[in-house]
């Protein structure tokens, strides 16, 4: 019998993509358990072991549109192993580090060769797997490993900064890095860029990437300088005027860095803002109920870390049981369902108090929180990358990626104002009374969320655009 089509693409580009993705989301989590002791052996300054952390954070979200557009137009075999080789490169250079200033450096070119790298595997499973099912569980895989790289930084940072020392929480990247750049460069299907003899948006590249750095920027240092501060009112004021700016040269290039009219699908626009509220409510809930678990019921930073595994689990497993039920009824139901149950984990777990428990104060609506996260990130993707022709793939990975990123940063500055102060003189009882209004603001927040589902098209109203075949040369 005649074979009806030529051998599918099998697993190795999940598998790679899954990998990659697990390396960045890592690096968000892993350092900052390190950075007592690089601080002790660098010599940091405070402002020095913040710029640690927010190095990354400032280029990854700053470069992350400029990545997604690139990987469109010139290949995303190629911008991910471009992206893996600046990132590998830049973690041996921070792990051999001298100086806080060359940490710094180092961090920030990680989180450039991240946000070159970060669009690329959500693009190819994208363009790889056009077998619907095979697409849903390669994206449900996708997501769950970037739930276990938040918590396993945790752990591992712990483990690797008390036996080896803390140059190995960014050693432990290269040998990853190798591996995957082998693989990638071997096993990869090469999608040919649209782009080739054509140039890049540079000016829409400065002014997007200019936006999200300003944005970055303010949030990132609230904490110095608040919401009413000259500073981050002109910061944010630069970061709304370059934003505006990037619009007009978007709306008359004739090669735009972000085409505008990707914004006709609603299940787009609409999973774009269900990624704003899950980055505010995840990074939101980490923050709050990890303080918690340390200023209130004393725990080590070890301890706290363990103690949020359920909630992490949780995602994860939700993040792939909920698959048949997105084959089934498309985005809108697990969506919406996702979000019934982490407003009902927030106001569980908004009821805590100075002499909670960890069984019902942190395990229980913890599992519920984790559920509901879960069902969360599987619909939120394939409603984000839905009604996108095949050389919008990686900005449109691009931008949920910055959705995300940037709602949770906003949402953590927005809720830490909601929760007023929550300094180490605070009393327990009145802590715990900050976090819980916190908590209260997030489940407000995930309301408003699930109110926008109604609004995302049905079952067959917004079929995905199928990618067309393409010939696959070296990349």
């Amino acid at each position: 019998m005649m074979k009806t089509a030529p051998p599918g693409p099998g697993w190795t580009t999940a598998v790679v993509a899954c990998a990659a993705q697990f390396m960045i989301v890592l690096d968000t989590t892993i350092v900052n358990v390190g950075l007592p002791s690089m601080r002790e052996d660098l010599g940091l300054s405070a402002a020095g072991q913040q710029w640690v952390i927010n190095a990354y954070l400032l280029t990854f979200a700053g470069f992350l549109m400029l990545g997604g557009r690139s990987a469109d137009l010139f290949g995303r075999r190629r911008m991910f192993t471009v992206g893996l080789a600046l990132f590998t490169g830049a973690s041996l250079l921070g792990g051999l580090a001298t100086s806080g200033s060359l940490l710094i450096a180092a961090r920030a070119a990680q989180g450039l060769g991240a946000a070159l790298l970060a669009p690329a595997p959500l693009a190819l499973i994208n363009s790889t797997y056009q077998e619907v099912s095979a697409r849903t569980r390669a994206i449900a895989a996708w997501g769950a490993t970037a739930t276990a790289a938040g918590s396993a930084g945790i752990l591992l940072g712990g483990v690797l900064t008390g036996t080896l020392g803390w140059r190995w929480v960014l050693f432990v990247n290269v040998p990853i890095g190798i591996v995957l750049g082998v693989v990638a460069l071997r096993a990869l299907p090469a999608f040919p860029g649209t782009g080739r003899g054509g140039g890049l948006d540079l000016p829409g590249a400065v002014l997007v990437t200019g936006a999200l750095a300003c944005a970055e920027y303010a949030l990132a240092g609230l904490e110095d300088h608040p919401w009413g501060s000259p500073l981050t009112g002109g910061v944010l004021a630069a970061a709304v005027l370059l934003l505006a700016g990037f619009v007009l040269v978007e709306a008359r290039s004739r090669r735009p860095l972000m085409p505008l009219g990707i914004f006709r699908s609603r299940a787009l626009v609409l999973g774009n803002a269900a990624a704003l509220a899950v980055g505010a409510v995840t990074t939101s809930v980490m923050f709050f109920v990890t303080l918690y678990l340390q200023r209130v019921l004393g725990y080590s930073p070890l301890r706290a870390g363990l103690a949020m595994l359920p909630l992490t689990v949780a995602i994860a497993v939700a993040s792939l049981l909920v698959r048949r039920l997105v084959e089934r009824t498309g985005p809108r139901t697990p969506l919406a369902v996702g979000w019934l149950l982490t407003a009902a984990g927030l106001l569980w777990q908004s009821r805590f108090s100075a002499q909670g428990s960890f069984l019902v104060d942190v395990l229980g609506p913890g599992v519920v929180l984790g559920l509901g996260l879960g069902m969360t990130v599987l619909p939120m993707t394939v409603a984000a990358t839905s009604g996108v022709a095949a050389e919008n793939a990686g900005v449109a990975s691009a931008l949920m990626n910055t959705a995300r990123q940037m709602g949770g940063g906003l949402g953590l500055a927005v809720l830490n104002v909601v929760a007023g102060a929550t300094g180490a003189s605070v009393a327990a009882a009145v802590a715990t009374a900050h976090y819980s209004s916190a908590l209260l603001g997030a489940a407000l927040l995930v309301t408003v969320a699930g109110l926008l589902t109604g609004f995302m098209p049905g079952p067959g109203r917004a079929p995905r655009t199928a990618p067309k075949a393409q010939p696959r040369p070296a990349d």
